[in-house]
């Protein structure tokens, strides 16, 4: 993967700072895409840079559309893409269906939905071999969730992932023979603070006990998965959805 670029969505945290510093281990060039926290991905981009690796923080807000081409165009302008992670994505408080309000309905599937596909969108121009690129490999962020449903929780947030589902299965057999692998990854209880952004920061320690592990994961052991997926070790696997969820 030396020379090879990979983007990294949500990358300044948890899960996405895990595969960025990950990516750049396997060779990869790394574009650490951030919202709002540019201390946290500028870290990031010194701690791969500590290691002998190349990284960029670009601010990209996947919400809007704006932000999304001018993240690959930054991507553009630092080598030849070979790696999408579409990691960014939020959760919301915790409430019932019956308690929602449009505006969360809409930010939730707009980020998490629609910004997905359109980073795929930019990374499938300009990896494809329809449209001259030399292939490469997207690895989508769904989560346990959306086998689960998440009553009582947040069912908008489920009902993201099993979108994110449904088009990693989609996008995989429509650029399959393009040289696009496409897979994505279901994350269970993790550590990380997406637990705070839902008003429930201790959520999944207090939950370990559901888990047949009896154990929550970590960022790392995600990203292991997800960097394997972008590795040539998984040369033939596409359109396919790891659980890394200790069995829940």
């Amino acid at each position: 993967m030396t020379g090879q670029v990979a983007v990294v969505t949500g990358g300044s945290r948890g899960i996405g700072r895990a595969a960025a510093i990950g990516a750049a281990k396997l060779g990869y060039k790394v574009v650490v895409g951030y919202a709002s926290n540019e201390a946290a991905a500028r870290e990031v981009v010194s701690q791969i840079e500590a290691s002998n690796g190349k990284a960029i923080a670009v601010k990209c807000d996947v919400g809007i559309e704006a932000d999304i081409v001018n993240l690959f165009k930054a991507a553009d302008g630092f080598g030849k893409l070979g790696a999408l992670v579409n990691n960014a994505g939020v959760v919301d408080k915790t409430t019932r269906v019956d308690e929602m309000s449009a505006e969360r309905l809409v930010r939730m599937m707009n980020i998490n939905i629609v910004g997905s596909i359109l980073c795929a969108r930019e990374a499938v121009k300009r990896m494809s071999t329809k449209h001259g690129g030399p292939g490469g490999v997207i690895v989508n962020l769904s989560s346990v969730a959306a086998t689960l449903g998440s009553p009582g929780l947040y069912v908008d947030y489920a009902a993201s992932k099993g979108a994110i589902d449904t088009f990693t299965v989609g996008l995989a057999r429509e650029v399959s023979d393009e040289g696009i692998r496409v897979n994505a990854i279901r994350p269970g209880l993790i550590d990380t603070d997406i637990h705070a952004s839902g008003g429930e920061p201790g959520r999944a320690q207090k939950l370990a006990h559901t888990i047949p592990m009896k154990r929550v994961g970590t960022a790392d052991e995600v990203a292991n998965a997800v960097v394997w997926l972008m590795s040539d070790e998984a040369s033939y696997v596409t359109g396919t959805i790891f659980d890394v969820s200790g069995g829940r």
